[in-house]
């Protein structure tokens, strides 16, 4: 029972310095784009939204990042600790997803030829990292925070590992959107995190 304990207090203490470690994260099932190759400017109709993840916390864990469609959870991205990605798409109501040992939610509206920015946020959860997603509003955009944050993180872009690695979860990805999603429409209005029209530039 005591070397159980031991092991358990020891795993817990050794998660918590990996939690707490400022670094960038590896990068697994993406890959680096170029900086000759980065689009942020969407294409002429289209919206774009930008996940950036500037903190280091919990670095040894990644976080995915979902557009839901249809109650289908449709891959955007697998965002590691210093990263950020673009996803393109089409202007209106979307949601978004971001999966970790739970799952956390963002709702946008947007509106055609702006880009628009979201922080994924990483918290201490019971085994890993948890995450959700933290909409930046149209005043934050030109603060020197937000010009740090985009400084810090790396561009990074799906690749065939990326929707092999989704399809390979797809069964835990689903469970976790139908528990989480449920608890999170629970909530206040006012607590449901959501990127407004005017947030874009």
């Amino acid at each position: 029972m005591n070397k159980k304990m031991n092991f358990s207090a020891c795993f817990a203490v050794l998660l918590l310095a990996l939690f707490l470690s400022g670094c960038a994260g590896t990068v697994k099932n993406m890959r680096i784009v170029p900086p000759d190759r980065v689009v942020v400017a969407p294409e002429e109709g289209k919206a774009r939204v930008v996940f950036m993840r500037p903190s280091g916390l919990g670095f040894a864990i990644q976080s995915s990042v979902f557009e839901i469609k249809g109650g289908n959870p449709s891959l955007v991205g697998i965002v590691a600790a210093k990263k950020k990605v673009s996803y393109e798409l089409e202007p209106g109501e979307h949601l978004f997803m971001v999966v970790g040992e739970s799952a956390d939610f963002m709702s946008a509206e947007l509106i055609a030829n702006r880009t628009y920015y979201a922080l994924v946020t990483p918290r201490m959860g019971l085994w890993k990292a948890r995450f959700s997603l933290k909409p930046i509003h149209a005043g934050e955009l030109n603060s020197p925070q937000f010009k740090e944050w985009q400084e810090s993180c790396e561009w990074v872009e799906k690749s065939p590992a990326s929707d092999n690695w989704a399809s390979s979860n797809m069964a835990s990805i689903q469970s976790k959107y139908r528990e989480y999603y449920t608890k999170w429409m629970s909530k206040d209005l006012s607590e449901r995190p959501k990127l407004l029209l005017q947030d874009g530039q």
